[in-house]
């Protein structure tokens, strides 16, 4: 831990307009708390995030940040991480931004392996929008645009990173303020893509997926005898629908981040030789 940085230091000036009680707010806090205890500081932090009540959050963040468009905000952390392996790179999304539009970008980013921290606020439903069913939302969720509910089973999006090739997956509650730190904070520390879907709720257009649900329903997979080094014990938590879980479900103790891979140790964001004139001197004020 760096003694000089607390997690007050990535709190920018913004006020965050989320609605009063978002599990937004308990989310935030948490990316913060765990990005000062690893020793991280704003001036080595990049925060992505696309578009959603999530998307605002590298406006309430006091770091380098990018407010990207729908579903690519794992491209860019993917970019930015190549470009600067140095740097601590954090990725933020929701549930419909991450499973739905961004599906396609969630696989590819879990199977390099970029070392980089991914954390979905997952509320399961379409907040910004003013409450839709969302791809996590429950078959019988029943909406103004799904009276009857959406007729789908919800993505599994642990089962969706186990099948990917994650090596860290993990589940963790915004209101469970210590062990929701906690668990960021391993997914930090983890060499390579550290993915962590957030149990997020969304106290204006959910009614079902609450609090107290989640209090009630939680088990801790500390207090178990689950193995997260064991790949099949991963896959007997994540396909378990009578439980809601809580805590590192999968780590695979040998990874090997894409940059390692790859021998991509240098920083990319310097202008090469024969570049038009004056554009070095314009990233060199830029970074």
């Amino acid at each position: 831990m760096s003694s000089d940085i607390r997690f007050t230091d990535f709190k920018s000036d913004k006020q965050p307009t989320w609605c009063p009680g978002c599990g937004d707010f308990g989310t935030m806090n948490g990316m913060m708390k765990a990005l000062a205890e690893t020793g991280n500081d704003p001036d080595n932090t990049f925060v992505v995030a696309g578009i959603g009540c999530s998307g605002k959050i590298g406006t309430y963040m006091h770091s380098y940040a990018l407010h990207g468009v729908h579903g690519r905000a794992l491209p860019v952390g993917t970019g930015v991480k190549m470009a600067r392996p140095d740097i601590e790179v954090m990725v933020a999304g929701g549930d419909g931004d991450g499973y739905s539009i961004g599906a396609g970008h969630f696989v590819h980013a879990v199977r390099r392996n970029v070392d980089m921290t991914y954390v979905v606020m997952d509320n399961r439903i379409y907040g910004l929008t003013k409450g839709q069913a969302s791809p996590t939302s429950r078959e019988d969720f029943e909406t103004s645009t799904t009276p009857d509910g959406p007729k789908q089973p919800p993505v599994n999006p642990h089962a969706l990173a186990l099948a990917s090739g994650a090596t860290f997956i993990a589940q963790s509650f915004s209101s469970d303020a210590l062990r929701h730190q906690e668990i960021i904070q391993k997914a930090v520390e983890h060499d390579g893509f550290g993915f962590v879907n957030v149990y997020s709720p969304c106290v204006t257009f959910n009614d079902v997926d609450t609090y107290d649900y989640f209090r009630d329903s939680l088990v801790d997979l500390k207090e178990t005898d689950h193995d997260p080094t064991d790949r099949g014990d991963a896959k007997d938590v994540i396909l378990d629908s009578e439980k809601e879980h809580q805590g590192v479900i999968y780590q695979n103790e040998e990874s090997v981040p894409y940059h390692e891979q790859h021998g991509v140790d240098e920083d990319m964001s310097v202008i090469p030789d024969g570049a038009p004139e004056g554009a070095t001197d314009l990233v060199r004020e830029f970074y």
